[in-house]
């Protein structure tokens, strides 16, 4: 009875336009501790050697095979020194992902366009969804495994990135739509869960999912791509 009271009422208005953002600047991901603005040339390396040690595990045994003692132990450090540099191996792994989410940040904020600053909104929007698809395929389990837990999720740092620039997108081409809703819609397609359903369990190819996010964008912006 409320869902027939509540589909037979009028929908509420989009909430007004806001000032439209400012150019999103880089965020960091994987931040130093708070009582560790800026790590000394030692521990830098020591990270840097850790991150090495996990990527040849990945690259022998999977994602599986890296947990914070097998980094260790192919480190030749205690295992201590693992958790106090990334906290758990959800730490660890999302430590990993730093540099391609760094390198994606770049690409969509000042790199070439159509990803990059200098073409229409509505090319750029493609291309970052492209873009993402293809990042997030090439590092699936990764991303999986680095995926923090649902209450973190939305709040973590890359994410927060990327879903302010499909908003600040999306104000220059539906400025009276609900955008802070349509960039979580469209944010949702990227999921990497979502992308492991349907290329491992679905079977479907990559052509059709870069050619479904297209589509999506443009029925959701009302526009259709030139030709």
């Amino acid at each position: 009875m409320l869902y027939a009271v509540f589909m037979s009422a009028s929908l509420p208005p989009f909430p007004k336009p806001q000032e439209p953002f400012e150019t999103p600047q880089l965020l960091e991901v994987g931040p130093a501790a708070p009582d560790e603005p800026c790590l000394r040339a030692d521990a830098a390396r020591n990270r840097a050697r850790l991150l090495e040690a996990a990527t040849r595990l990945i690259a022998e045994h999977g994602v599986a095979g890296v947990t914070m003692e097998a980094v260790a132990a192919a480190a030749k450090v205690g295992k201590g020194t693992v958790f106090r540099r990334f906290g758990d191996r959800t730490g660890l792994l999302t430590a990993l992902l730093d540099h391609s989410a760094k390198k994606l940040q770049a690409d969509f904020l000042g790199g070439p366009p159509p990803l990059g600053p200098g073409a229409p909104a509505i090319e750029r929007l493609r291309a970052f969804g492209v873009a993402v698809l293809y990042r997030a395929v090439e590092q699936l389990d990764l991303q999986l495994a680095a995926q923090p837990e649902p209450t973190r999720r939305f709040s973590h740092p890359s994410l927060r990135a990327m879903h302010t620039h499909v908003l600040v997108l999306l104000r220059q081409i539906v400025p009276d739509a609900d955008c802070e809703l349509l960039a979580q819609t469209l944010m949702g397609y990227l999921d990497p869960a979502l992308i492991h359903h349907l290329t491992r369990q679905c079977g479907m190819p990559m052509e059709r999912l870069e050619a479904g996010w297209v589509d999506l964008v443009d029925r959701v912006t009302g526009t259709r791509p030139s030709c």
